[in-house]
C-alpha cells in the first residue's frame, strides 16, 4: 500500500469538493439576516438553523480532533453539549469566529492525517479501538452530511443557487 496515497485520499476527503459541496461553498454568501432562521417548508419547520448547524459542526470537529490526539480531553454531553443555546449567532462575529475555528480544527486534522510520523492504523491509546483514520474518516462523513444540512436549510430560506 501506498501511505503517501492513502494519507493524500483522506486529506482530500476532508477538504475537497468531489462529489459534494465544501464547507466554504456550504457557508458562502449566506445573508447575515438568515443565520438565524429555521425554515418553515409544507406547515413543518427545519430542525435546525444555519448557525446551529456551522456551530455543530465546529464543536464536533473540535472533538473527533481532541479525541484524536490528547488523552485528556473531555467531550461534551451529548445532545445538549453538541448544539447552541440559541437558533441565532449572538452577533457577526459569533458567526466568523465559529468558521474560523471550524476551518482551524479542520486543518489540524488534516496535518494530523498528512504527518508521515503518525500512524494511522496504530490504536488510540485512550480509546476503544478507534484510529486516526476511522476519527478522520468519520469527521469526513459527519461534515459531508452536515454540509447537505447547510444546503437544504438555504434552499428552504431561498438563499442557494444550484
Amino acid at each position: 500500500m501506498n501511505d503517501q496515497a492513502l494519507r493524500d485520499h483522506v486529506v482530500t476527503l476532508l477538504t475537497a469538493k468531489n462529489a459534494h459541496v465544501d464547507f466554504e461553498g456550504a457557508i458562502k454568501n449566506i445573508p447575515v439576516k438568515l443565520r438565524g432562521k429555521r425554515p418553515q417548508s409544507s406547515g413543518n419547520r427545519a430542525a435546525h438553523s444555519l448557525w446551529e448547524v456551522l456551530e455543530h459542526l465546529r464543536i464536533a470537529t473540535w472533538d473527533i480532533l481532541e479525541f484524536t490526539r490528547d488523552a485528556r480531553h473531555v467531550s461534551p454531553d451529548w445532545p445538549s453539549g453538541y448544539w447552541p443555546k440559541t437558533p441565532a449567532p449572538p452577533s457577526g462575529a459569533a458567526w466568523n469566529k465559529s468558521a474560523a475555528a471550524f476551518r482551524a480544527d479542520l486543518k489540524a486534522m488534516c496535518e494530523l492525517v498528512a504527518n508521515p510520523e503518525t500512524d494511522l492504523f496504530e490504536k488510540i491509546a485512550h480509546g476503544s479501538g478507534q484510529t486516526v483514520l476511522r476519527e478522520a474518516l468519520v469527521l469526513a462523513d459527519h461534515n459531508a452530511y452536515h454540509y447537505g444540512e447547510l444546503v437544504v436549510v438555504r434552499r428552504l430560506l431561498g438563499a442557494w443557487k444550484d
